[in-house]
């Protein structure tokens, strides 16, 4: 039986979303090595259209935005579907008994199954997605390792 207080990682699974891959992969690029915290905030902005997710790979006909960033949109139903994931990975991760601040490690779209209409529309095929999101704690070694080498000196 393994023990929870050597978990290292949380980690959850999304199969079979109602979501665009593409969009998808734009928001795991805009998440990755942010902290969950951040990660929500985020998300909740683009849901609000307060800030664009920066298209760098999906850029056809992408108009540019106010900002820093060059081209993006606002994938409301993709974020939604995300911001439900990075909430369940940090219960996960409170179960398990990961400290906090927590840090999204690995954060990655897949392509799912593709399944058809019903009806007329039979030939055109739903987007399915699949989503994996890893967190870790953060680590506060390397902060502690500058300290005792200025300590050194």
């Amino acid at each position: 039986m393994e023990n929870n207080t050597l978990a290292k990682h949380a980690i959850i699974r999304g199969i079979g979303l109602p979501i665009s891959l593409k969009a998808s992969i734009e928001i795991c690029n805009m998440l990755r090595h942010k902290q969950t915290a951040r990660a929500k905030l985020m998300l909740e902005q683009v849901i609000s259209k307060r800030q664009p997710v920066p298209f760098k790979v999906f850029k056809k006909e992408t108009p540019h935005r106010r900002g820093k960033i060059a081209e993006g949109r606002y994938p409301v139903k993709a974020s939604k579907e995300i911001l439900q994931l990075v909430k369940g990975v940090e219960a996960n991760a409170h179960n398990i008994g990961l400290s906090f601040p927590l840090v999204i490690s690995e954060i990655k779209a897949d392509k799912g199954p593709q399944q058809f209409h019903h009806g007329r529309k039979r030939r055109v095929r739903y987007k399915r997605t699949h989503l994996t999101i890893k967190v870790q704690a953060l680590a506060e070694k390397p902060k502690e390792l500058k300290a005792v080498k200025e300590r050194k000196r």
